[in-house]
């Protein structure tokens, strides 16, 4: 048995097991999942395997939209089953690398169009399984609870600095819950993601002053503060300076 659907996660929890393994992946939206209890999301940039007769518990987070591929672990040739057994030899949330995704997204829409044709069906969720272990058996993936990647998540709040970046936002980034994701940037970083934030503003308003000849409410936009005003305060506050003075400095 190999097969492939696309299913959207009803946000009541259920909870139950089966024989067959499981694949569950992210064409949109989330999902939370505990198996055997190791909690974890499913998400865009993360996926979850269930192996068969662990007991596990989910249910969607909002709108969501899940290729959720199930397999039998006595079909197929030795090989085949081999792969199934290391792959689901205990309940994962591998990370999904840009590729991976790019397949994913692949694979939903052909199964939108065209899901009633078993052969595709099984095909594709026969790729997506073969990726995964490859990733996973050769590249060894990190788990959740690994380091976060803080240069992505610098790099993301860099290039977004003139609107507004929410917890939400930065902690779908990383595939973790919001409180998991604020108390694990906590201990990496020595700072609070808020507070963190709030420094690559004032550094980057500090340089467009120095730098540039921007107006004052050109830089605060820019840097993201809501008005001249706030940058002002924040300025003050936290370095001591007003931006007129910086600037003249």
């Amino acid at each position: 048995m190999l097969e492939t659907r696309v299913a959207q996660l009803s946000e009541q929890s259920h909870a139950h097991a089966h024989v067959h393994h499981q694949l569950v992946m992210s064409l949109a939206g989330r999902a939370a999942f505990e198996v055997d209890g190791k909690g974890g999301e499913v998400c865009p940039m993360r996926a979850c395997l269930v192996p068969g007769e662990a007991g596990h518990a989910f249910a969607g987070v909002g709108d969501n939209r899940m290729l959720i591929v199930d397999l039998d672990p006595q079909d197929g040739a030795d090989e085949e089953r081999e792969m199934l057994a290391r792959l689901f030899d205990r309940p994962r949330y591998p990370t999904l690398d840009a590729d991976l995704q790019s397949l994913l997204g692949c694979a939903g829409a052909e199964l939108e169009r065209h899901g009633r044709d078993p052969l595709l069906a099984r095909a594709l969720g026969g790729a997506l399984i073969r990726a995964l272990h490859l990733r996973l058996i050769d590249e060894r993936a990190p788990e959740p609870g690994g380091p976060l990647d803080l240069q992505r998540l610098d790099a993301h709040m860099r290039a977004n600095l003139g609107r507004r970046i929410c917890i939400a936002e930065l902690a779908q980034l990383a595939c973790l819950s919001p409180s998991h994701f604020h108390a694990q940037f906590k201990d990496s970083v020595g700072l609070t993601p808020h507070q963190y934030l709030l420094k690559l503003r004032l550094d980057c308003a500090a340089r467009l002053l120095r730098e540039s000849d921007l107006s004052l409410v050109r830089v605060a936009g820019e840097c993201g503060f809501s008005s001249q005003s706030a940058l002002t305060t924040a300025m003050r506050r936290h370095l001591g300076l007003t931006p007129g003075a910086l600037r003249r400095g």
